[in-house]
């Protein structure tokens, strides 16, 4: 009779363990770092995993840890072969920009690069505050425009190229040193909520 039991009872476990493995296969699982609970991402956040982004939510701190993690896996001291620095690659003039000069302890400062980072992003959205409410909601290319793919775009090239691009209806295009273009960060980076920040024509740290 024990014999019986166990044996059912390893049958119940076997199909538990299948269906189980079924669902996860077919929808990927991930874990809000905020709550820790599991999290199965839509179709448009499931999109996002092609490019090897992990999905924390579609709010600003979604956005921002996922361009991070494209930009350099979220390490806050490296420096690419171009001389780009920390978690969200800046270049040096966009830093003097906003008065940092020390690049050494821009690196070992995780505080003061997220600042630097929302400070940029407050300044592109302020420079295309006026293409963001003429172009949201368009179809470019197969591409549907929101405000979270043009400030992503706009870390990538600047605000100027993505002007160009989205005025140009796609004709205009930019590409950095390393493949990545404009047309695929609006892609990218499309449907996060990036209403908290704040357009600004001069953000200060």
């Amino acid at each position: 009779m024990k014999k019986v039991i166990l044996f059912l009872s390893l049958i119940v476990l076997g199909i538990i363990i299948s269906s189980f493995s079924k669902d996860t296969k077919n929808s990927k699982i991930n874990f809000n770092t905020t709550t820790s609970v599991a999290y199965v991402p839509t179709e448009e956040e499931a999109a996002l995993q092609d490019f090897n982004i992990p999905f924390i939510g579609n709010k600003f701190v979604g956005f921002r840890e996922a361009l991070a993690f494209k930009e350099s896996q979220g390490r806050y001291e490296i420096i690419n072969t171009l001389g780009y620095l920390g978690k969200y690659q800046f270049g040096k003039s966009t830093l003097s920009r906003f008065k940092i000069y020390d690049t050494h302890s821009f690196l070992r400062n995780p505080e003061l690069q997220e600042d630097a980072f929302l400070a940029l992003c407050s300044l592109n959205k302020w420079i295309l505050r006026k293409d963001i409410k003429r172009s949201v909601g368009k179809n470019i290319h197969g591409i549907e425009i929101t405000e979270s793919g043009i400030i992503a775009a706009a870390h990538l090239a600047g605000a100027g190229n993505v002007k160009k691009f989205l005025r140009s209806k796609g004709a205009f295009t930019f590409e950095d040193a390393y493949g990545s273009s404009v047309r695929h960060y609006l892609k990218e980076f499309s449907g996060y909520d990036t209403s908290f920040i704040k357009a600004k024509r001069k953000p200060v740290l």
